[in-house]
């Protein structure tokens, strides 16, 4: 991709986000005060982080429809172990663990076992959702939640920023780094774009989708434990709000700049952060609201997922060809 279809690129995110903002605040001028622009990167940190880790799913042309019921687990076993007496580092590493531990399950039922991906994902995250009863016969866990420091995630500020902003800064760091300018991270693309080729290049390609699934559970539970800061309890329906932004997010961010990456994702979950931040302000229905995510994510695979683009093209080639 040359620089200036980049900066074309670009300009138009720019102009895109400059026309929902515009809108919103014709509609409302609290949208872009600055009590309301923290309550937007708090919501684009939950969704980024389970954006960002589904992304490297995406980058190796799987799919991934388990983690929303991965970060439902991932939540009650953060609130279970708070509950219990663990100290918070224990317990938020117990989530995350748990997360990563079923995406390496489905890593492997797909990698190695070649089982259909949604099929599988789906399963997985009904086993999730199942698991997840246990803790509590599903009731909302919050004991111990004020003395374990957890609601302090949310209120804490790390060099002038919220602290759930500041750790989806952080981890969008590293995620870039280590997609971007790695052997290692040019190695997902390669899987990606064309599995006969990397292997013959040495790539172990079962591994590198073993590690998108791990990751992508691990930022589904990272993220939900945000979720849980700012709620205050643990539940069995907290992941239920992150599949469809999620995945609308990193199509979004892939349409825009021409494939899925770590800043692609990130101007996706910009963009749906401030429309669902908009409709939350003007007291939107939330039926409405995910009708309008339903679209833009329709709209996405169609201008992104190469089968779909292809089978579109077929038409007009066949229409070149037969012309003399």
């Amino acid at each position: 991709m040359t620089r200036s279809t980049i900066l074309w690129r670009g300009l138009a995110f720019v102009a895109l986000l400059a026309i929902i903002a515009l809108v919103f605040q014709s509609q409302s001028a609290a949208y872009l005060s600055s009590g309301n622009l923290r309550a937007l990167a708090r919501h684009m940190s939950v969704q980024g982080l389970a954006a960002l880790g589904l992304t490297f799913v995406i980058v190796v042309r799987q799919y991934d429809l388990s983690f929303p019921g991965v970060a439902s687990l991932g939540a009650m076993t953060l609130g279970w172990l708070i509950a219990s007496g663990a100290p918070l580092s224990l317990a938020i590493a117990g989530g995350i663990g748990v997360g990563a531990a079923i995406g390496l399950v489905n890593g492997i039922a797909v990698a190695r076992f070649r089982l259909p991906d949604i099929v599988t994902t789906i399963a997985t995250g009904g086993v999730a959702i199942g698991l997840s009863y246990f803790y509590s016969n599903g009731t909302s866990i919050s004991e111990n939640f004020f003395m374990s420091g957890i609601l302090d995630i949310n209120d804490r500020r790390v060099l002038g920023l919220d602290q759930p902003f500041a750790i989806l800064a952080g981890v969008a760091l590293v995620a870039f780094v280590l997609l971007h300018a790695t052997r290692f991270g040019h190695a997902f693309y390669a899987t990606g774009e064309n599995r006969v080729s990397a292997r013959f290049s040495g790539v172990p390609v079962e591994r590198y989708v073993l590690v998108a699934f791990a990751l992508s559970g691990a930022g589904a539970c990272l993220a939900i434990t945000l979720l849980v800061a700012s709620s205050g309890a643990a539940n069995v329906t907290a992941g239920n709000q992150l599949l469809m932004p999620a995945f609308a997010a990193v199509y979004l961010g892939a349409a825009l700049f021409g494939r899925p990456s770590v800043g692609a994702t990130l101007a996706g979950t910009l963009l749906m952060s401030a429309m669902l931040n908009g409709f939350t302000l003007l007291a939107i229905p939330y039926y409405y609201s995910d009708a309008i995510v339903s679209t833009v994510l329709i709209l996405a695979i169609a201008g992104f997922d190469p089968r779909i683009t292809a089978v579109l093209g077929q038409p007009f080639r066949r229409t070149s060809e037969a012309r003399p």
